[in-house]
């Protein structure tokens, strides 16, 4: 396994590979790694022949600067468990590297996927995730790139940037990974106590309640339903939405042609945690 930090070096090297014709997939990340991105990059590994993970904590996706101080880092921990991977290559670079002019990110036609759910609770934050992973695809061209759906909305916003941008790379969608109880694995996770994590199994025991149930309410009833569910809870629920998964629409009823997923956001202990599930 190989380490770069400069982009020059890792161009050079990605070059050379390349031109043995070799497939590159790509896992970007900023780090705190869990198993569901262990998971992603033995995805890439399986699919291609080099797998490189980028470890970047991106300060222009924060919209919160307290949220971007408390993000955990453990680097050492990180290439600890990638070199018990197939991960062939990380990318660790500065902030200087990513950013060398201004650290800004750039506004960027997202189809409007970017004003609704995370997009309108966090302000700016997928401009800033659109800017950097745009520079990753630039600076990496990869064959195919790997992104979980536990950020589904991510997921369908790299799709659109991609098509923007006219990026020659095949995003790769990999399953949520989740705990034994159900929880989505997240670097956030561990901010949190055994107790707390406990009780937020309530955000995956609702996306199931909303699943199993889904046929004897609309819509917004089953969103005033799981609203109520947290109020006796100790999360305090940042919204809960149903939408048709390929627009971020929200859906009014139910439809046979209208893919349906359910999205939870909530804090415990001030951290923030997200997940969803595919209703129909």
């Amino acid at each position: 396994m190989q380490i770069f930090t400069k982009v020059s070096d890792l161009q050079n090297h990605l070059s050379q590979l390349r031109g043995q014709g070799l497939s590159i997939g790509f896992v970007p990340t900023m780090g705190a790694l869990h198993s569901g991105h262990l998971a992603l990059i033995d995805h890439a590994s399986r699919e291609n022949d080099i797998s490189i993970i980028s470890i970047f904590v991106n300060p222009t996706q924060f919209n919160n600067k307290t949220d971007l101080a408390k993000y955990p880092r453990e680097v050492d921990s990180d290439i600890a468990k990638l070199e018990k991977t197939g991960c062939d290559i990380i990318f660790l670079p500065s902030e200087e590297e990513m950013y060398p002019e201004k650290t800004e990110s750039v506004k960027i036609n997202l189809n409007g996927l970017d004003t609704v759910m995370e997009g309108a609770h966090r302000p700016g934050h997928f401009d800033g995730v659109a800017t950097i992973v745009g520079r990753f695809f630039e600076i990496v061209n990869p064959t195919k790139a790997y992104f979980g759906e536990k950020d589904f909305q991510q997921l369908l916003i790299i799709r659109q940037l991609t098509k923007v941008m006219g990026f020659d790379v095949e995003i790769i969608p990999h399953p949520i990974e989740r705990s034994q109880k159900g929880l989505a694995l997240s670097s956030r996770n561990q901010l949190l106590s055994a107790e707390d994590q406990e009780k937020s199994l309530i955000i995956w025991q609702s996306l199931n309640w909303m699943k199993e149930n889904y046929k004897d309410h609309s819509p917004q009833e089953l969103i005033n339903l799981v609203s109520q569910r947290f109020e006796g809870s100790e999360l305090e629920l940042e919204y809960a939405q149903i939408v048709n998964e390929n627009t971020l629409l929200p859906l009014d009823s139910w439809s046979n042609t209208d893919p349906a997923r359910a999205f939870i956001a909530a804090y415990i202990s001030g951290v923030r945690l997200i997940d969803n599930l595919q209703l129909i």
